[in-house]
């Protein structure tokens, strides 16, 4: 009975020190309002344990992420439960990329804090990982949680009552039956002794356990922490490796097609021209075989007939004129009978110089270091080649053995006009073809075959053309003068009247200033390039109705000295080259039938709106590289009336910082060059457009050499290109 009541008594005790505890005026509010929380929690055996958390007054606490302007996610924690405070409405300040903002603070990558007992936070790459705090299990009845920690321990009453329990356990019923409760008494009191040690050993056992466990807790909190984020960031690099991966492969298996399919092309074209080669080879060492044969046999036949009979000669006279025929490197001369012979004499004719062949009806003589023309007598040789030697004259009988000459070929010689007989040409009354360039002839040749279509003097020293200079030659298509002395001061405008039917005329390399006068009406192409041509008047090309092709490269052009009505009536002119001159801008008033338009080289800063509206069945082919061209200079209107018609569009070596405007409604575009420019950026609808789903005629787009970083090209901007290997990219400049 005595022993109930101990035990009575002790209990009672102990409630009342805990109710003393809670009365302290003392302690702060909510360190009381912690010890009631943490006495509530109840320990779960064998697993992880969650505090049972009460139910406190609702927080108003934002339930939503923010986001800051740079795309970082902001979490505003909710108030601490249990505070009837409301939380903190601060302004969301923006963070820089990979920081947290927790209740307006800004916390730093890697940061780590406590927003409540028992829960640790770290910010990870702008992203807020929390973490509950793991208490071990316990196997006391009663816990309870220490001020300032999070995790329960066993209460010190019940650890009191516990050893009390062993006490009178170990004394067992004997003692109830025996011995009086005063020995009970004095028992306990002298085991009080160890029940004390027991408790102390018990609770340092604890207490090392405790910390023990926290410090592998907070181990392994930091451990998983530092886990999830290499596993994060790994995980992020290897996808940004992948995908970078993959777009090397791409770009790499695009390079090394391309690279096989121009290896591929110039492969092919090599074998071509081997072939060419070896078909020629072959071709020029069948003939020589066939001279060779020809000779041996002919000569045999010779040997043959001269040990025939007296009897025989009459009847072999009419069989050996064939024979006699013969051609290159032998001249024919009339048999004749000698009186009182057999056979009339075999005659022996020296063969052609050395470096001279025969190719059936042509005779070759290149760079054969010949001073003079050969002699050869055969009626059949059309066309003779005597280019690179060092031949100073042509007599009058030069070509006598030749008569039916169609072509000849003395460029690259020693030619003076004095050195040339004025009727060494007119006996050849099938004379095409005549060249003479690179020689230092100062003036047409004489008395030239009526008959003659091509006459080449390039590279001379003509400085004059008189009016009667070309005449008789009615049958004249192609005269080229290039890089001689003319000039509109020494040039007839008579000159080219007898000219009926020429159609082709190059003066470029001369001194022309303007466009020489008296142009013949039945010309077609004109080339004055590299001439000092500063102005074209507006009756220049009155007469020339016919003109298709107008070359003006390399002169001293403007746009103001081009006249409204120098060419824009015209209904042939198709083609126009203005190249290397001094174009500020596309020049207005070209003409109507235009459909090639070269400007390359000038220093363009503007295509002005409308100026190829005018053109009908519109422009083909814009030329406008190497010139100062930018965004500002191109607007839509600037291609108006050509965006059904261009084909090939050259905009290489300008200023342009993006893809102009305007290129995307180009319907029938097949080649575009934009290459070496300062273009940034490629817009998705610059090239392809959104309103378009068919497919681009597009065969090559040039980009390379620009700041372009093709990681950030869209994937749709090219989305209209039937072929990637059309787009060239690469190489890219660096800033």
């Amino acid at each position: 009975m005595r022993t109930h009541i101990l035990v009575c008594v002790i209990l009672v005790i102990s409630l009342c020190t805990g109710l003393a505890q809670e009365d302290d005026p003392s302690m702060p509010k909510h360190q009381k309002r912690r010890s009631q929380y943490k006495r509530r929690r109840v320990p779960l055996r064998g697993r992880r344990q969650k505090p049972v958390r009460p139910s406190p007054i609702p927080v108003p606490a934002p339930q939503v992420p923010f986001y800051n302007g740079d795309d970082t996610i902001v979490h505003i924690l909710q108030a601490v439960l249990g505070v009837s405070e409301q939380a903190p409405s601060y302004n969301i300040i923006p963070a820089k990329k990979g920081h947290c903002m927790v209740n307006g603070i800004a916390m730093y990558d890697k940061a780590v804090w406590s927003p409540k007992p028992c829960v640790t936070c770290m910010c990870s790459n702008g992203n807020e990982i929390c973490d509950e705090a793991f208490c071990p299990p316990l196997t006391c009845p009663k816990t309870e949680i220490p001020i300032g920690e999070c995790c329960p321990v066993c209460s010190q009453t019940a650890l009191n009552s516990i050893s009390v329990d062993n006490v009178l356990e170990l004394s067992g019923d004997s003692a109830e039956q025996t011995e009086p409760s005063g020995i009970i008494l004095t028992k306990l009191s002298h085991n009080q002794e160890e029940i004390d040690e027991l408790l102390g050993k018990e609770e340092k056992n604890n207490e090392a356990e405790k910390n023990g466990v926290l410090k592998k807790k907070e181990k392994k909190k930091k451990k998983r922490l530092q886990k999830d984020n290499i596993r994060k960031t790994e995980t992020d690099e290897e996808e940004a490796e992948r995908i970078q991966e993959e777009r090397r492969k791409t770009y790499a298996e695009e390079e090394m097609r391309i690279e096989a399919e121009e290896k591929r092309k110039l492969e092919e074209e090599k074998k071509k021209n081997e072939e060419e080669r070896r078909k020629k080879e072959e071709e020029d060492r069948r003939e020589e075989e066939v001279n060779r044969l020809a000779m041996e046999r002919k000569q045999k036949e010779r040997e043959e007939l001269s040990l025939e009979d007296d009897e025989d000669d009459d009847e072999d006279d009419d069989d050996d004129d064939d024979d006699y025929n013969l051609r290159g490197d032998v001249f024919r001369v009339p048999r004749r009978r000698i009186p009182g012979s057999r056979r009339p004499p075999e005659v022996h004719h020296p063969p052609l110089p050395p470096g001279c062949f025969i190719s059936e009806i042509t005779v070759s003589c290149s760079n054969a270091k010949l001073t003079r023309i050969p002699a050869i007598s055969d009626p059949d040789v059309k066309s003779l080649d005597l280019l690179g030697n060092f031949i100073t004259s042509i007599p009058k009988e030069a070509f006598n053995g030749m008569p039916n000459l169609e072509r000849i070929d003395l460029s690259k010689n020693k030619l003076m006009s004095t050195g040339i007989d004025p009727l060494a040409f007119k006996s050849l009354k099938n004379l095409k073809r005549l060249y003479l360039d690179g020689n230092i002839i100062d003036q047409i040749p004489l008395e030239l075959s009526s008959t003659l279509e091509e006459l080449k003097l390039n590279e001379n020293k003509i400085a004059s053309l008189k009016e009667d200079s070309l005449k008789d030659l009615k049958n004249l298509v192609t005269l080229e003068l290039e890089g001689n002395q003319l000039s509109e001061a020494n040039v007839s405008p008579l000159a080219f009247k007898p000219l009926q039917n020429l159609n082709y005329l190059r003066l470029g390399r001369n001194k022309f200033r303007t466009i020489p006068q008296g142009l013949p009406v039945s010309i077609e192409e004109i080339h004055l390039e590299n001439n000092q041509i500063e102005e074209i008047s507006e009756t220049a090309f009155n007469h020339t109705v016919n003109l298709q092709t107008v070359v003006l490269r390399y002169n001293q052009l403007e746009e103001t000295r081009l006249p409204p009505l120098t060419w824009i009536f015209h209904k042939n002119l198709e083609s126009i080259d203005l190249s290397y001159n001094k174009f500020y801008q596309v020049p207005s008033y070209l003409p109507k039938s235009l459909l090639h338009l070269v400007l390359v080289g000038n220093q363009i800063e503007r295509i002005p709106g409308y100026v190829l509206a005018h053109l009908n069945p519109g422009l083909e082919y814009l030329y406008l590289s190497f010139n100062n061209l930018d965004n500002d200079g191109i607007d839509p209107t600037s291609f108006h009336g050509a965006y059904h018609s261009l084909r090939e569009v050259f905009l290489d070596y300008n200023e342009l910082t993006t893809v102009p405007v305007g290129m995307e409604d180009m319907k029938d575009l097949h080649i575009l060059r934009l290459n070496n420019n300062k273009i940034k950026t490629v817009s998705p609808n610059c090239v392809c457009s959104a309103e378009d789903d068919g497919d681009s005629n597009l065969e090559y787009l040039h980009l390379e050499n620009n700041y372009i970083n093709t990681r950030e090209i869209s994937p749709y901007a090219f989305s209209c290109i039937r072929s990637y290997s059309s787009v060239i990219l690469k190489p890219q400049k660096v800033k």
